[in-house]
């Protein structure tokens, strides 16, 4: 049974590393963060089993990250509103509406990819999202498209689909304030607290694409959040280009009784009861204010930080933070204050100049730091990104034996922390359950992108969403197997 899992989840940590490496063979599946199963276009009908006769239909293709997720989640949920319903497959849907990536160029092929099957399935399409920034660039190659907006331009996807598909709403069912549509499972969603970023990283368009920080109102994000907790909601991912610089655009103003400050929302986030997982955190000094509150228990001891290299000449060459050595101070210090900390960071190796010595230094560095999930992306040149313009861009095979030395040197620092986990009782949340396992993630694990474990025994009357105790008996290099604690 476990030799099986291992089999499994070996591909599956293979495809973990690969996310963070697109790859020309096989990249669709491979870089889209939703699984087939989270995908409308090839999900099951969970999202609308009922269609009254008429109804108009949508469909939604959801590439990229979960912000743009996000984005798609609140698109459905302003058609539904207006009388559409939400279609699972091509076939049923009166258009489709495609979300796309752009952030990489193989991800804007991924996009224009999505964008053909939709138009050859379905042939009424609407394109949305990062690569929508772009409008020229995807009429150019899908000339019959309906139409091209940018991301989170709700409005006018909106007025894009009244043209291409007129709402024929039921006064009487459907002009109510709609539940917000979920793409996610029921028991964890994605909360986007801003929109954009003001940083200017030389390999990076996202603020070209998203516009500079805009943070939402606290008490708008804690209404959300009221709401989906309401709704069985057992995990927020909280999420943003640049978490940690929350409100500073609007002066960490404070409305309702709610401080635009992201020590103040963790804090109000966690008083919700639910599990509060943080994304995207740069390492500013006042992060180290949201220590205390991982120690307590009021927001899980997990930071996700992109930190991208170590040697201070390629993060000069990045536009980065140049202060490797006060971030292994500032982690040291994190794990003075709370020692259950979980570290995730993404890493770019081959970046235009990085020498072999530069390259050592982060190997050095990721020995001393011991982050516990690491991701690694090749760097790959971006349309309209200033590092394009930069000298000394390096060959593909020195980049491919970069990534697999650092993979190699990540997965021993995984494998070794694992192992010390081997007895301990840790909670966990199930994620889904076959006949063969509950497949469950531990507070050091987020979804997609993170490792599993699995109960595979006693686990029979658990569902999607519990959260339960168990003792770890086996670990492996990504993944753990445990025993059920039953009280």
């Amino acid at each position: 049974m476990r030799s099986a899992q291992r089999l499994h989840h070996l591909a599956s940590a293979q495809c973990l590393s690969q996310l963070f490496k697109p790859a020309a063979i096989g990249y669709r599946r491979v870089m889209s963060v939703n699984p087939p199963s989270l995908r409308p276009d090839l999900a099951s009908a969970k999202l609308q089993k009922n269609l009254r006769d008429g109804q108009p239909t949508i469909g939604m293709v959801s590439l990229g990250c979960p912000k743009a997720l996000v984005d798609s989640e609140r698109i459905l949920t302003r058609l539904r509103a207006e009388g559409y319903g939400v279609s699972p497959d091509y076939s049923g849907a009166d258009a489709v509406i495609v979300n796309t990536c752009g952030f990489l160029d193989s991800a804007k092929a991924e996009s224009l990819e999505a964008i053909g099957e939709a138009l050859n399935e379905n042939g009424k399409v609407i394109v949305t999202g990062c690569l929508g920034a772009n409008p020229e660039y995807i009429s150019g190659a899908h000339p019959s498209v309906l139409a091209v907006t940018g991301p989170h331009q709700y409005e006018q996807v909106l007025d894009a689909v009244h043209q291409a598909v007129p709402a024929k709403p039921d006064p009487f069912i459907d002009l109510l304030p709609a539940a917000n549509i979920s793409l996610t499972p029921r028991h964890y969603s994605y909360l986007k607290i801003s929109e954009g970023c003001n940083h200017r990283c030389k390999f990076c368009i996202i603020p070209d694409m998203r516009g500079k920080l805009q943070s939402r109102p606290a008490h708008a994000i804690l209404r959300e959040a009221e709401k989906l907790v309401s709704n069985g909601v057992k995990e927020l991912l909280v999420i943003s280009q640049d978490t940690s610089a929350y409100g500073v655009d609007i002066k960490h103003a404070e409305a309702k009784g709610h401080r635009a400050h992201i020590v103040d929302l963790a804090r109000d986030l966690g008083s919700l009861g639910a599990w509060v997982r943080l994304h995207y955190v740069y390492p500013y000094p006042f992060v180290r204010d949201l220590i205390p509150l991982m120690a307590e228990g009021v927001i899980l001891p997990y930071l996700d930080i992109p930190f991208q290299h170590a040697h201070p000449e390629t993060l000069r060459r990045m536009a980065r933070p140049a202060a490797a050595t006060k971030t292994l101070d500032e982690i040291a210090a994190w794990r003075d204050i709370c020692p259950e900390i979980t570290l995730r960071s993404t890493f770019i190796v081959g970046y235009p100049g990085e020498t072999e010595a530069e390259f050592q230094t982060l190997l050095e560095w990721l020995e001393v730091a011991q982050l516990d999930r690491v991701g690694c992306f090749t760097y790959e040149n971006v349309a309209g990104a200033r590092a394009t313009a930069l000298p000394d861009h390096l060959p593909e095979e020195v980049k491919q034996n970069r990534w697999e030395r650092f993979m190699q040197k990540a997965q021993q620092i995984s494998e070794a922390k694992l192992a010390k986990k081997l007895g301990q009782e840790l909670q966990v949340i199930v994620d889904d359950v076959d006949e063969e396992a509950a497949t469950c993630r531990t507070m050091a694990d987020a979804p997609e992108i993170d490792g599993n474990l699995f109960i595979d025994s006693n686990f029979e009357d658990l569902t999607i969403g519990d959260v339960v105790r168990v003792k770890v008996d086996e670990a492996g290099a990504y993944d753990l197997w445990g025993q059920r604690i039953k009280p």
